[in-house]
């Protein structure tokens, strides 16, 4: 009786290897090329080509996550796109969105228009983070090593902390400074851009409307 044969290659010819090779290659090049394109598109130079992007850049580099005493700065991508490539091109296949009303929406490159709509940018980043349990700030961030300058930090973050996120207890840290979601009050905030833009009173719901066209003002 013959050897019974349990695998049988004689299919496999040399076109299919070929095939095979080319795949995997290519599959190579391509996730290199994600690589790539995640990281250039996560750059401050990348993030700031947008004007609009460049009047948020303005108080980041002010904060301590661009001057730390350390010398490790957080770039826009290490605090705003998801570690791995694949969750890193999901986050700027989704920012997609941004880029379509930044070319449809308000004129978010002037800074009155910026200014009233910045609530909203920021509780959207903050559902961002608390979405993903602020995975982003435990990249450079270890919880349970947190010892601050007082002398209960360490505690607090040990104990006091679990179960919550970053944003939970820390906003306003980078950023233009918006209040918590739940104590903002919209007609404070648009008072506060007429004033501060010197417009009269009542201008920002018109703007927000479209009624009328804000102001020229350097920014």
């Amino acid at each position: 009786m013959s050897e019974r044969k349990f695998f049988d290659f004689s299919f496999i010819s040399r076109r299919i290897v070929a095939a095979l090779m080319l795949a995997g290659v290519s599959g190579m090049v391509f996730v290199l090329m994600l690589v790539e394109f995640d990281h250039l598109t996560s750059t401050e130079e990348f993030c700031t080509t947008c004007h609009s992007m460049e009047l948020a850049a303005e108080p980041y580099r002010q904060s301590s996550h661009y001057n730390p005493a350390s010398g490790v700065r957080a770039s826009c991508g290490d605090c705003h796109v998801s570690e791995g490539v694949l969750s890193a091109t999901w986050d700027h296949a989704m920012g997609t969105k941004d880029l379509l009303s930044q070319l449809l929406g308000p004129k978010y490159d002037d800074p009155v228009v910026n200014l009233l709509h910045l609530p909203e940018a920021a509780f959207s980043a903050r559902k961002w983070f608390r979405d993903r349990n602020s995975a982003t700030c435990r990249r450079c961030h270890l919880q349970e090593a947190i010892s601050g300058r007082r002398a209960n930090t360490l505690d607090v973050h040990r104990e006091d902390a679990k179960g919550k996120s970053c944003v939970d207890c820390h906003i306003n840290l980078v950023h233009r400074k918006v209040p918590g979601e739940k104590t903002f009050k919209p007609g404070a905030w648009k008072q506060m851009v007429e004033q501060e833009f010197g417009l009269e009173s009542g201008m920002a719901d018109k703007i927000l409307e479209g009624k009328v066209q804000p102001p020229a003002v350097g920014g």
